[in-house]
């Protein structure tokens, strides 16, 4: 079942690892539910955006270096050179 069938964006709301393992990962290995991409990844560290051209970290969390979050994902992470921080 699709579930994101017809949705304008969608938004994943995650933890960022798993019992240290990165779940920001190169490939799904999962069911996948849905034939399209997600349009943005929320996590506990980060905001990350996949584009064309692989995954944008967008923001950090408060507290958060873009060094902590690319040594927790194991997927590649393109990093611009301004990187916002979350607001609450």
């Amino acid at each position: 079942m699709d579930l994101v069938t017809g949705a304008k964006r969608v938004i994943v709301a995650m933890t960022h690892t798993a019992k240290g393992a990165s779940k920001v990962v190169k490939r799904c290995t999962l069911p996948l539910t849905s034939v399209r991409r997600v349009d943005l990844i929320v996590t506990e560290m980060a905001v990350i955006e996949p584009t064309d051209t692989g995954l944008v970290l967008r923001e950090t969390a408060p507290g958060v270096t873009v060094e902590q979050v690319l040594r927790a994902t194991s997927a590649r992470l393109h990093v611009p050179s301004a990187v916002a921080t979350m607001e609450g």
